[in-house]
C-alpha cells in the first residue's frame, strides 16, 4: 500500500483553501498523487479523500471517469492516441496499428520491458490536427508512419522527440 509523501499530502491539503468547494479540488490533488505514485489505486483515492475532506466514493467517481487518472501500473512513455471522430477519418487507426506492430503490444498493454503504454483514447481536443497522440504533456500532430518512426525511436533511446503542437519544426 503506497502511502503520499508528507510534501504531497501537503500540496493536497493546501488546495481546499483554492477551491470554494473541496470536491474541486479532487482532480489537481490526484493529479499531484498519480505524480509521485505512477498509479492511483484504492488506497490512494481514500488517502486523497480523507485529506480533502470529501466522500472517498467520489474521489473513486473522479478516476473511474477520467482517463487521465490510471488505475494501473503503465509504462514510462504513455503513448495515447485520440480515436474520435476526426482523428479516426485522418488515419488514427493506422496509428494504433503502427504503434501496436512496432511496440508488439495491444491497446491497452505495457512493453514487457517498462518503457512503453500505448492507449487509445476518446477526444483529446486537437480535431484540426488529426491524427495525433499524447505522450506526457505534449501533442504530436498530422501523423504519418515517418512521424510515428521518429517519436518511437528517440523515446526508445530516452530522447525528446522532434515536434510538438502545430508551428513546431516538423509538424506540418
Amino acid at each position: 500500500m503506497a502511502t503520499l509523501t508528507a510534501e504531497t499530502q501537503e500540496k493536497i491539503r493546501a488546495l481546499k483553501d483554492h477551491y470554494p468547494e473541496r470536491r474541486s479540488a479532487v482532480m489537481p490533488a490526484l493529479q499531484y498523487a498519480q505524480d509521485e505514485l505512477g498509479v492511483i489505486e484504492p488506497e490512494t483515492m481514500n488517502e486523497v479523500a480523507e485529506l480533502l475532506e470529501v466522500p472517498a466514493n467520489f474521489t473513486a467517481e473522479v478516476v473511474s471517469f477520467y482517463t487521465m487518472f490510471d488505475r494501473e501500473k503503465r509504462g514510462k512513455y504513455k503513448l495515447e492516441v485520440c480515436r474520435n471522430l476526426s482523428c479516426a477519418l485522418k488515419g488514427a487507426n493506422k496509428v494504433v496499428r503502427q504503434l501496436a506492430d512496432r511496440l508488439g503490444i495491444e491497446p491497452g498493454e505495457t512493453t514487457p520491458d517498462g518503457k512503453f503504454s500505448l492507449l487509445e483514447v476518446e477526444c483529446l481536443g486537437a480535431c484540426g490536427y488529426a491524427p495525433m497522440l499524447m505522450v506526457g504533456d505534449t501533442y504530436y500532430e498530422f501523423l504519418d508512419k515517418k512521424k510515428v518512426d521518429g517519436i518511437v525511436d528517440a523515446l526508445a533511446e530516452d530522447q525528446t522527440p522532434p515536434g510538438g503542437p502545430a508551428g513546431q519544426d516538423w509538424v506540418r
